[in-house]
């Protein structure tokens, strides 16, 4: 047990860890700022369709599958929706969550709910190595992604440290989901496909509604472009290499 919680901890926590280079950065320019977000965008769609599909698919059928993908983007659609401005502190105007982050922080803290029962479902199983290559797949995609939540909330305007504290949070909330998995394995083994569809349509939805119009707007849309190639291909790339 103590090994798994290690483990569960390290993939979940690795989104904190890639936000951190966001407070070493003063300044980020049009250009510098929708090549980072593209190449991001590349791995999560890589993410989202190389490895969360499939992985759904294996494990249970199509109509799972579009259920789960379709649910996570419209419940993406509604929370922009629902979801207001929001001043976190109201003593201080230059501590503010504007809706556009708002939303995208709930977006990815939702889709690591379901990424985190499949660490710890996986890890609780009895088929061999299963818990570590999951964890492991979740925690190369967890890094970009935490350093993709604190510039996304950096380019909208929000202090680094509290850009940065976003993102911890979101890796908390995969670490709980995590533990839940690895207790409730049984529960959780049957959610696991659910939750990996909704998880990919998460993750394409803010991925071609906020991602891609934030990095075509300034000039740069084919180094924008190129660069979610190669996000797409690293990505790739990474889940061959450690299969």
């Amino acid at each position: 047990m103590e090994w798994s919680l290690w483990v569960m901890v390290m993939s979940a926590f690795a989104t904190s860890v890639g936000a951190l280079p966001v407070l070493f950065i003063r300044s980020i320019s049009h250009r510098r700022m929708d090549s980072i977000l593209a190449y991001t965008a590349g791995i999560m769609v890589a993410a989202s369709t190389y490895g969360l599909i499939p992985a759904s698919l294996k494990l249970t059928n199509l109509y799972v599958l579009c259920f789960g993908v379709l649910v996570g983007a419209l419940l993406l659609n509604v929370m922009e929706y629902l979801i207001p401005h929001i001043d976190l502190d109201h003593e201080r105007s230059d501590v503010k969550l504007p809706q556009q982050g708002l939303m995208f922080v709930a977006a990815m803290t939702l889709h690591n709910i379901p990424e985190g029962l499949s660490v710890g479902a996986s890890l609780a199983s009895e088929v061999e190595n299963l818990g570590l290559v999951v964890a492991l797949s979740m925690g190369l995609q967890n890094a970009p992604e935490g350093f993709l939540v604190a510039l996304f909330l950096l380019n909208q305007g929000v202090r680094k440290s509290l850009g940065v504290a976003m993102a911890f949070l979101t890796g908390a909330i995969e670490c709980l989901a995590s533990v839940f998995g690895f207790f409730m394995v049984h529960i959780a083994l049957f959610l696991v496909p659910y939750g990996l569809a909704f998880a990919a349509g998460a993750m394409l939805f803010i991925v071609y509604k906020e991602l891609i119009p934030e990095t075509h707007g300034h000039g740069y849309e084919r180094l924008a472009t190129f660069s979610f190639l190669l996000g797409l291909l690293s990505m790739i790339g990474v889940v061959e290499w450690f299969r």
